[in-house]
């Protein structure tokens, strides 16, 4: 970050009238380096009108040209699958789900590794579902935050549900017995890198 001194009106009068401000305004340095990690994008099953959207919704997050290799998908007649690698900025893995979520024909899940820094991320959709998020350690483990556990044993003492169900949905279980036979329709499909632009 670098600091400059900006020039801020004491009150409105226009542009014609500015005067300088004593403390200093924090401005983003266009050379500031920024946290690089890693994913995955795991396309599931998509419908081949579907594709070449997913291709440019993709690039439009990465900043490059997208060109997956499609394969028929075995658990949904007529859908396709392709898989991913990325390497963009922290925040990157959230970007390319939020680009693709409620798309109706698509089922995906988007990882994110963590860095020194931050904490990795899983992203997982479906259409009836929706879409589930976790944050996710160094070892690859989903981890909960406090108030959630809490809610989670207030619902249950409740009444309202059990705690073994409250912790399904906390780790994503749903949404992993739905993606699980469209999973092993992939093992040992290809996978391409892409690393972000900009």
């Amino acid at each position: 970050m670098a600091h400059v001194t900006g020039l801020v009106p004491d009150r409105s009068l226009g542009k014609a009238y500015l005067e300088a401000r004593e403390d200093p305004v924090t401005v983003a340095s266009p050379t500031a380096t920024r946290t690089t990690t890693r994913g995955v994008l795991y396309v599931h099953s998509a419908s081949s009108a579907l594709c070449p959207h997913v291709e440019w919704a993709v690039g439009g997050v990465l900043g490059v040209q997208v060109n997956l290799s499609w394969t028929g998908q075995p658990a949904a007649a007529g859908a396709y699958r392709s898989e991913l690698s990325w390497q963009g900025p922290v925040g990157t893995g959230a970007k390319i789900a939020s680009t693709l979520r409620g798309w109706k024909q698509v089922r995906y899940e988007v990882t994110e590794e963590p860095t020194a820094a931050t904490e990795g991320a899983r992203y997982s959709y479906t259409p009836e579902l929706g879409i589930f998020h976790a944050v996710t350690g160094v070892h690859g483990d989903i981890m909960i935050p406090e108030d959630r556990l809490r809610a989670a044993v207030v619902k249950a003492a409740l009444g309202e549900s059990t705690l073994e169900l409250e912790v399904d949905k906390l780790l994503g279980k749903p949404w992993d017995d739905e993606l699980e036979s469209f999973r092993h329709a992939g093992d040992g499909a290809p996978v391409r890198w892409l690393h972000h632009v900009g």
